[in-house]
C-alpha cells in the first residue's frame, strides 16, 4: 500500500483528534494514504499528488518555480501485513484513512480492514473520500463510517472529474456516508444547495466547512458560514486540528 510520509522512509501515522466533520473530537488513529484523482487548488495535503514531473497546478505553486515534491521522498510502500500489525498496536480502535484518495487503493484497503476487525471486532473504520469512487467487495462491506467531501468548483478541477452522480447517489443512500462540503465564498452556496439537492444528500448529513490553512483565515469565514447553516438545516465544522496544531503532516 502506498502511504505518504512525515519525512523520508516514515508513513504518516498518527494519534490525534479528528479535526473536522461528524467525528470532530473523537481521538483517531490516522493513516495517509498517497496518491489522488483529484488536485485540489487549496489542497492542505499537495504532497500527497502534486509531483514533479505532473502539470497540476496549486496555490503554492511559484511563477517559474512551482513547488513540486519528489515523488520517492514523499512516498512509502507499507505491506498489508505490515501495515495491520502496526495499527493493532495503536493506542486507539478508531483508524481513520485519508489522503490522498484511500479508495484508489481500495482491493488492499479491503483485506487491511478485514484482518483489523478479526483481530478485534471494536476496530471502528472512517474513510475520508472525494466521492468520486464508489467502494466494492470488502472495502464497502466493512468500513463504518464514510466522509465523503465532493469538490465544488473553487477546487479547480473540472466537473467531469470531481462529480460523479451515480457515485454522490450510492453514498447519498448509504447511512454510513456524511457529507463535508469545503465552501470559500459566500458565492459558493448556491452551488452547494444544488448539489445537496440533485445528489439527494440529507441535509442532516451534510457538515459545512470553511476554507483555510490558518486560524485567522478559518475565523474570517465562519460567522457567515454558520449564518448560512442555521438557515438551510445543515451542519457546521471548523477545522479543530489547525487551531492545536496549525497546518503541519502527522496532527
Amino acid at each position: 500500500m502506498r502511504l505518504a510520509v512525515t519525512e523520508p522512509g516514515v508513513p504518516e501515522i498518527f494519534h490525534s483528534l479528528q479535526g473536522e466533520g461528524v467525528s470532530a473530537g473523537k481521538p483517531s488513529v490516522f493513516v495517509r494514504f498517497s496518491q489522488c484523482n483529484l488536485h485540489c487548488v487549496w489542497c492542505d495535503t499537495a504532497y500527497t499528488w502534486n509531483f514533479q514531473g505532473t502539470e497540476f497546478s496549486h496555490r503554492d505553486d511559484l511563477p517559474g518555480a512551482p513547488k513540486k515534491f519528489d515523488r520517492a521522498a514523499e512516498t512509502v510502500d507499507v505491506s498489508v501485513e505490515a501495515l495491520a500489525e502496526r495499527l493493532i498496536s495503536q493506542p486507539c480502535r478508531r483508524i481513520i484513512f485519508t489522503g490522498g484518495e484511500p479508495l484508489l487503493q481500495q482491493r488492499d484497503l479491503g483485506e487491511l480492514i478485514q484482518r483489523l476487525k478479526a483481530f478485534d471486532p471494536d476496530f471502528y473504520i472512517e474513510i475520508e473520500t472525494n466521492g468520486t469512487i464508489k467502494p466494492v467487495g470488502l472495502a464497502a462491506e466493512l468500513i463504518d463510517q464514510f466522509n465523503v467531501s465532493p469538490k465544488l468548483a473553487h477546487s479547480g478541477n473540472a466537473a467531469s472529474i470531481r462529480l460523479r452522480p451515480e457515485v454522490l447517489g450510492f453514498y447519498a443512500g448509504d447511512p454510513r456516508a456524511n457529507f463535508k462540503i469545503v465552501v470559500a465564498n459566500p458565492s459558493d452556496l448556491e452551488e452547494v444547495h444544488a448539489l445537496v439537492a440533485e445528489s439527494g444528500m440529507p441535509a442532516s448529513r451534510v457538515w459545512l466547512m470553511p476554507e483555510g490553512r490558518t486560524p485567522a483565515e478559518l475565523r474570517a469565514r465562519e460567522p457567515w458560514l454558520a449564518e448560512a447553516c442555521l438557515e438551510a438545516g445543515y451542519n457546521f465544522t471548523d477545522r479543530l486540528h489547525i487551531h492545536l496544531y496549525g497546518d503541519t503532516r502527522g496532527t
